[in-house]
């Protein structure tokens, strides 16, 4: 499905990020006072007057960038004008025109592109009445806006849907297959958005030497064999003690922000360095946030020749003992080596994450779980599962009902959730484990039932139990040196 784009173009500081989260309805842009905090091109879909169209904020227009990144961010915004359906263009009423405003006007007129001039921060009518001056720039049509006091939105909205090129399908929202959302994670020159040009076999992010390149998160979509997929380019995160400027704040809490509305997280390291107190921190948040996660070891073609990859594996299993059942991935992102499996592997994770599992399964897993190691005994107490249900996914969310949760100890749950783990079919993926006592009207105890029903029919095997694939040899015991500690 192609998606027509919308463009935010203009000199700095005229408020494009701002008319960006306006929008959107969200706080997606780092919005700053100071000049030069967008650089790379950032997209949001949207869906309003029945028509889907992709808004795209882009960087100042003149910027002289103090890491001397400006031919990139100018190659940012080109690329952005050349591939949009519509352009807006966004002037500041209340500096009135400057000169940067008619080297911009300028610049546009060499596109054939329909061109929206938007007059923004017209707080009030005597403003908008200012904003006339705006007419000597070629655009005699324009839209007087302001984002914070929300005026004129719907009146851009609508004009936007009535530049946009004739729909080829009429698109319904409801029947589009949701897109898998990568965030892309990890300190900083990891190669995270080296990772997204491979992706995209496209320049789409800037790239350099620089630490601290990209700000803000950033959604790239791409599509391979047919599938969609939206990939997150997340600024690099750095040690606490070491922030010191606003766009650095909001830039941490836009790649927690991107782990949190992923579908899978992919941690990056870079091969020839150690990990950090921040890899751990961000580990701890994917945990927190149940995210599905692959440890990508990236830049490997500088290692390959003088280290195995059993030893960095084994070094970051020793590092994250908790995300024992995340899937390790080497890659060369520059070159794309092993690009492809891994987007395959982050497709599996993505699937796990929304299986379902029959509670009639789970139950004979309960019962077969306990048999081979039950439950000890708290204060002459006998822990008793009734039956177990899954009740949701992303995470997988599975609830125990009981007689007494508190009879069941830490080492206990981490055995079942182990086994959990282990035979049902979402190894890779995070698991939420909960324990519910049985309420007083409910009389169910399908755990037993299975039981009884299975040695009444033992002789015609009317209950098979390979269907669980559980060979008693197989099943883990906390004191297996394989047992995982997982309890996430």
């Amino acid at each position: 499905m192609s998606i027509p784009q919308v463009a935010i173009v203009g000199r700095p500081n005229v408020g494009k990020s701002s008319i960006f989260n306006w929008l959107a309805g969200l706080r997606l842009a780092i919005v700053d006072n100071v000049a030069g905090v967008t650089r790379d091109r950032m997209n949001y879909m949207m869906f309003e007057e029945g028509r889907y169209f992709e808004i795209v904020d882009t960087g100042g227009i003149g910027i002289n960038d103090v890491d001397k990144l400006t031919v990139e961010i100018e190659d940012q915004i080109s690329a952005a004008i050349d591939t949009a359906a519509v352009i807006i263009f966004v002037v500041d009423v209340q500096n009135g025109v400057t000169p940067l405003d008619e080297h911009v006007a300028e610049r546009l007129r060499l596109t054939e592109k329909p061109i929206i001039l938007v007059a923004n921060k017209c707080d009030n009518q005597k403003r908008e009445g200012n904003a006339t001056e705006f007419f000597s720039l070629g655009y005699g049509d324009f839209i007087a806006t302001s984002t914070t006091q929300n005026r004129n939105k719907w009146d851009l909205i609508e004009k936007i849907a009535e530049k946009l090129p004739p729909e080829i399908e009429p698109v319904d929202a409801e029947t589009v297959e949701p897109e898998m959302r990568i965030a892309i994670v990890g300190r900083r020159n990891v190669g995270k958005s080296t990772f997204v040009n491979t992706l995209t076999e496209s320049g789409r992010m800037i790239v350099s030497e620089v630490a601290g390149t990209t700000r803000d998160s950033v959604d790239v979509r791409f599509e391979i064999d047919g599938k969609s997929f939206v990939a997150i380019d997340t600024p690099g995160l750095r040690k606490g003690k070491s922030v010191r400027t606003d766009i650095e704040f909001y830039s941490t809490h836009r790649a927690q922000r991107s782990i949190r509305y992923a579908d899978v997280t992919l941690m990056f390291f870079d091969s020839s360095s150690r990990i950090s107190n921040v890899d751990r921190k961000l580990c701890n948040y994917i945990i927190d946030q149940n995210k599905p996660c692959i440890f990508v070891v990236n830049k490997w073609d500088l290692m390959a020749e003088s280290m195995p990859t059993q030893t960095w594996a084994d070094y970051l299993r020793d590092h994250f003992r908790t995300l024992a059942f995340c899937p390790i991935v080497f890659i060369t992102g520059n070159s794309g080596k092993n690009v492809r499996k891994l987007l395959n592997h982050a497709q599996m994770l993505y699937k796990q994450s929304r299986e379902r599992v029959p509670t009639g399964v789970l139950n004979r897993l309960m019962k077969k779980a306990m048999t081979h190691h039950p439950p000890p005994l708290v204060k002459t107490n006998r822990p008793k599962i009734f039956y177990a249900t899954q009740v949701t996914t992303q995470p997988p969310t599975i609830v125990i009902i009981c007689n007494d949760p508190d009879c069941f100890t830490v080492a206990y749950r981490r055995y079942l959730l182990s086994v959990i783990r282990d035979k049902l079919p979402f190894g890779e993926v995070p698991i939420r484990l909960f324990f519910r006592s049985r309420e007083p009207s409910d009389k169910r105890d399908e755990v037993e039932s299975y039981a009884s029903k299975k040695a009444k029919s033992k002789s015609s095997q009317v209950e098979d139990d390979s269907e669980l694939g559980i060979p008693d040899e197989n099943v883990f015991y906390p004191d297996d040196p394989n047992f995982s500690s997982d309890i996430s």
